[in-house]
């Protein structure tokens, strides 16, 4: 099976204008993503997709692979769908491909993290896969910008919440890291193709409205989202703020 990595890239962001083209000791953003990305064992391919000129002639200079996709996306995954599309005209190969929607915003992200989702699909069964970190720490346990998952014995999630789950009822909240196992979502997904194009035609559900989460969509229509334990932490950037103390570390 054919394996494509993506990187979902715009200008434009709220918090971090510019952000794929913000320098990280002498290289932008963008290309470490790619450079980390194109390390990764079992894609076939590694491509950027953007809706920019900037970002889109930046990636060509360096020698990356970019595909220009449209301004009206509201995710990377309707971004992710695009390049299926383009890709797939007069490639039938590609109608099977697997994707893998890579943060763009991760300069660091481990290629083994890529390979552990990649790998989830020597399984045709596996619909959508994404990794989860065990938490060991309690500020991160209690955390609402940190997603938590629970997922049942063959490895489905259940469910995601910014809340912490499962709730411990016996126990004291600070001793709960003692009583059971949680674990944070990391935000990389791998989709089957013909899965992918049937997740970007759902409407927003409830779940996801509640909690802003988009997995909750898919899980709340009935699809299955297959979860990897990895040991790596992601170090996302989503402000300038965030930038500086990356840079100051490395």
């Amino acid at each position: 099976m054919k394996i494509i990595g993506v990187i979902p890239s715009r200008y434009a962001s709220a918090r971090f204008p510019g952000k794929p083209l913000a320098i990280i000791n002498g290289k932008s953003m963008i290309r470490r993503v790619w450079e980390q990305a194109k390390k990764s064992r079992l894609l076939g391919d590694v491509i950027v997709a953007t809706d920019d000129s900037r970002i889109y002639d930046h990636v060509k200079g360096f020698g990356g692979s970019v595909l220009m996709t449209t301004a009206d996306h509201q995710n990377g995954t309707s971004r992710c769908k695009e390049v299926l599309d383009i890709l797939s005209v007069g490639e039938t190969e590609t109608q099977a491909a697997t994707l893998i929607n890579i943060q763009g915003d991760e300069p660091f992200i481990n290629p083994v993290q890529i390979d552990q989702v990649a790998q989830l699909f020597q399984d045709t069964e596996v619909e959508i896969g994404t990794l989860a970190r065990k938490i060991t720490d309690s500020k991160e346990l209690f955390n609402p910008n940190v997603v938590k998952v629970v997922k049942n014995s063959a490895g489905k999630a259940l469910y995601f919440s910014r809340q912490t789950i499962p709730f411990v009822r016996d126990a004291d909240p600070q001793d709960w890291l003692d009583h059971h196992d949680f674990y944070k979502h990391i935000g990389i997904y791998g989709y089957r193709s013909d899965i992918l194009s049937k997740i970007t035609k759902l409407k927003s559900g409830l779940l996801e409205e509640t909690e802003k989460l988009e997995q909750l969509r898919w899980l709340e229509q009935g699809f299955s989202i297959t979860v990897a334990t990895t040991e790596f932490e992601s170090l996302s950037v989503d402000t300038p703020e965030d930038l500086s103390k990356l840079t100051n570390s490395i």
